[in-house]
Order: C-alpha cells, then sequence, then structure tokens
C-alpha cells in the first residue's frame, strides 16, 4: 500500500526505474499518458514498427518532439529513444523492466525470451503470448532471476489480485473472472461485420484509429478464452470442461448464480473461472451489470469458523449465496495501461508479479466460425476463419488442437466444418516456428510428463 511513496523514494534518490515499452498501440498510449505524471519511473525508450505514427501521436500523451530522439542507436542523455528495433531496445543498459504490448504472440515470446537472456523483468500486456506459453516463459524468466508478471490494469492481473486477496483471508474460492458483452451469434463475427455491433461505419472506426481485429478478438469471445485462460494458469484454477457459458449476471447476482449446479448455480464445479455477459440472451441489457469489471465469488468454509464469517457477510450487507455462506466482491472498471505502473513499482521496488503463471490448466483452442475448404489459409485471433475456445489444457493435448495463438497463416489440407475444432492433423504445421518449439516444451513439462 505504499507503492507510491517508494517510487517518490527513487525519484528523489535519481534511481528512478528504467522501462522499455515494445509496441504502442492502445494499452502502451494509455500507459505512456501516465507515466509522465508519475515519479519513480523513466521510459527509456519504445520500440514500435510506426515510428512515423507514434511521432504524431506522442504530443496527445504528454510528450513532445524535445523529450524524444528517433536515432538507429541510443541517443545520448535522457530523451525517450524511438526505435522499430526492439531487440537493441531490451538490450539497452537502462532498461530494468520491458513492457511488452504488442499483442502478436509469437513476437510477445520473442521479446519476453530476449528480456530473459539480457537479465530484464517482463510485464506481459500481451495475454495471447502469455495464454500460448506464459507457465515456460515464466519458468526461464525465474531461472535467469527476473520476474515475469501479467500487467496490471488489464482484467487477469487484477482478478488475480482478488483470488489472491480472498485466499489471503482465508477464503475459497468458488468462481473469478470478468464481465463482457456476449451473445451466442457474436462467435460468428468478423472483421467485416465488426462494427455493424458497435453501431459505427467502418470510415468511423478508421478514423477513431480502431482495429477491426483487435475488437473482433473482444466481441467473439476470442479474447475472453485467452484472458480466462491466464487466469486459470495464474491462480490454479480450474476450467470448465464445456468452455465458458457466460451466463447472463449482474453484479447483485454474482454469489447467487456462480455456483456449482448442483447448489442451484451454472458452474460445473466450484472453484473455475467464468465471464459473464452483460446482455440476456435475447439481447436485452442485464441491469447493473458487469460489462467492464471484474470479479471473486468465495465461499466462508465449514464449521464454527465458516458459521461466523458467514453471519458477518450478512452483517456487513455482503451480496450473498442464497445460502448464505458466499459472498461476492468485484470491481466494475478496469483502466487497462493506464493502471500499469502498480505493476512495475510491485516488480522494481517489492521483488513481486501481479500475477504469474504457475501451472497450465486452460488452454485456447482454435473453432471454425463457418465451413472452411481445404487449402484455406486461415487468419487466427480475430479474424474471419477461427474464434477462440477455453477448455482445460489436458483436454487441449488430447484433442491435437491447434492454440488459437499459432493459427495464423497456417493452410488446411482437409475440410473444416463451422462449430470443428482445428487440430494439428488437419494442417501443415509450420517447418520453423520458434513459438510452436516453444509450447511443445512447455506442453511436455507441463503436462505429458506428468
Amino acid at each position: 500500500m505504499n507503492l507510491y511513496q517508494k517510487l517518490v523514494e527513487r525519484a528523489e534518490a535519481g534511481r528512478p526505474l528504467g522501462i522499455a515499452l515494445i509496441g504502442a498501440g492502445k494499452f502502451g498510449a494509455m500507459f505512456l499518458a501516465q507515466a509522465s505524471r508519475t515519479p519513480g519511473l523513466r521510459i527509456v525508450g519504445i520500440a514500435d514498427l510506426d515510428l512515423a505514427g507514434l511521432s504524431v501521436r506522442l504530443p496527445s500523451l504528454g510528450i513532445g518532439a524535445q523529450d524524444t530522439a528517433a536515432t538507429a542507436r541510443a541517443p545520448s542523455g535522457k530523451a525517450i529513444w524511438l526505435t522499430e528495433d526492439a531487440e537493441a531496445l531490451i538490450a539497452h543498459a537502462d532498461v530494468e523492466i520491458v513492457v511488452e504490448a504488442t499483442g502478436n504472440p509469437q513476437a510477445a515470446i520473442r521479446h519476453a525470451q530476449l528480456a530473459t537472456a539480457h537479465g530484464r523483468h517482463i510485464v506481459m500486456a500481451s495475454v495471447e503470448a502469455d495464454a500460448l506459453a506464459g507457465p515456460l516463459l515464466a519458468r526461464q524468466s525465474a531461472a535467469a532471476g527476473c520476474l515475469y508478471s501479467l500487467a496490471y490494469g488489464d482484467q487477469p492481473a487484477l482478478i488475480c489480485e482478488l483470488v489472491d486477496w480472498a485466499r489471503a483471508c482465508g477464503f475459497e474460492i468458488v468462481a473469478a473472472g470478468k464481465g463482457t458483452k456476449y451473445l451466442p451469434a457474436y462467435h460468428l463475427s468478423t472483421p467485416d461485420t465488426i462494427w455493424d455491433h458497435y453501431g459505427i461505419s467502418a470510415e468511423q472506426a478508421k478514423a477513431a484509429g480502431m482495429n477491426a481485429r483487435m475488437f473482433n478478438s473482444f466481441l467473439d469471445g476470442t479474447k475472453s478464452a485467452v484472458e480466462m485462460a491466464a487466469v486459470a494458469n495464474a491462480c490454479d484454477l480450474e476450467v470448465p470442461d464445456s468452455g465458458l457459458a457466460f451466463p447472463p449476471c449482474s453484479a447483485g447476482e454474482l454469489a447467487a448464480r456462480l455456483q456449482p449446479t448442483e447448489k442451484g448455480g451454472v458452474l460445473e464445479r466450484a472453484g473455475q473461472v467464468e465471464v459473464v455477459s452483460s446482455l440476456h440472451r435475447d439481447g436485452r441489457p442485464v441491469e447493473n451489470d458487469l460489462r467492464w469489471g471484474v470479479y471473486v465469488v468465495y465461499a466462508a468454509g465449514e464449521g464454527p469458523a465458516g458459521d461466523y464469517a458467514a453471519n458477518c457477510f450478512a452483517e456487513y450487507g455482503m451480496t450473498r449465496s442464497p445460502d448464505g455462506r458466499c459472498a461476492a466482491l468485484y470491481r466494475p472498471y478496469h483502466l487497462i495501461g493506464m493502471e500499469l505502473t502498480p505493476s512495475l513499482a510491485a516488480i522494481g521496488l517489492r521483488g513481486e508479479a501481479s500475477g504469474c503463471p504457475r501451472a497450465f490448466r486452460g488452454d485456447v483452442v482454435s473453432v471454425a466460425k463457418s465451413d472452411l475448404a481445404a487449402g484455406t489459409r486461415l487468419d487466427g485471433e480475430g479474424g474471419a476463419c477461427l474464434w477462440g475456445k477455453l477448455l482445460p489444457a489436458r483436454r487441449s493435448l488430447s484433442m491435437k488442437a491447434v492454440p488459437i495463438g499459432l493459427a495464423e497463416n497456417l493452410c488446411l489440407k482437409a475440410p473444416l466444418m463451422r462449430g470443428e475444432v482445428l487440430t494439428w492433423d488437419a494442417v501443415e504445421a509450420p517447418a520453423d516456428s520458434p513459438a510452436l518449439s516453444l509450447r511443445r516444451e512447455m506442453e511436455k513439462l507441463f503436462l505429458l510428463d506428468r
């Protein structure tokens, strides 16, 4: 609870935390907008493939031309280095923590391994990479004496915080997750249809800098699956065998609806991740929805102490389950990159990650959005061909399912029907893929040998 004071002390000592930002999209921009207002941080450099566009955007984030230098080599002095060379930036002597925010899982894996090779801590804002190979990346980082962390401000890290709070208080986890806008038909959304769901034109979206594939991943359920895989792996929580159910649920109903089916709820079992929808199945909005928020449902436990805790839930006005033994704590909003600094401060000043994968419990498999012919070149996450479904990792491996993070640019050898899970037998696997090799190594270390 004293991160700010510790940051002030680092600033006063003239030793701010040296930060490298890889990828200056929406997440990175939101972080930069607050970084200049936060003591104890120094943005050493920003690596992005669109330096011209980045230079245009920076003034609106409070970073003027006098504060930056776009050069082939690191500039002298304290100017922020703008570069396309992520590897050179990671190797910069002043960098302590690398923030990976490209959103590209294969690039993010490479950047995480470069950070580890150079002895840098890594904050993985590209949750797609974490869902694909996070447990092994975290193990590699730890072996090098570094920290691997989810990004505070993004929903997975905020959920991890709630789970950690509940467990540290002695409560049992019944469910944990987030809210989103969901209808079953959204699984079929494509980049060509996405803006109809948001009620804007493609021209308006382009003018606002909105990426069709990224927003499509949010809507078609893939991003929810990716984020819940990250939470399950970091918090060692269960994953539903049938995938996320997206039950419509208000904030006031969390403790009642997110119970196992034998207790009248919607969960396959206690202790699992789940995403709640802000829409009823007929499209009506849920009142007091949790579309932008995160939650945890926890139980008082058994015996006299559990009875006492349950009574306290009632005395303090908690939102409770029908039997009164479970309660919910939730946060209605998250601010994404604007909240990143607690991760950086926790890593640099306390030596703690804000969420770190420790198990391989959840995996995100690729499911066909339509009937796809042999020879189809697949377009991966957020595209027109596939959506990502959360499944238990053991089930995913037994199916030989292709993770959504590796599905882009694969070619189908055989037809794939709508709703069918893509398997490695149905595609031509890439001959040379470092990300695939790392994934295979992780599968062996975390599942196949156990």
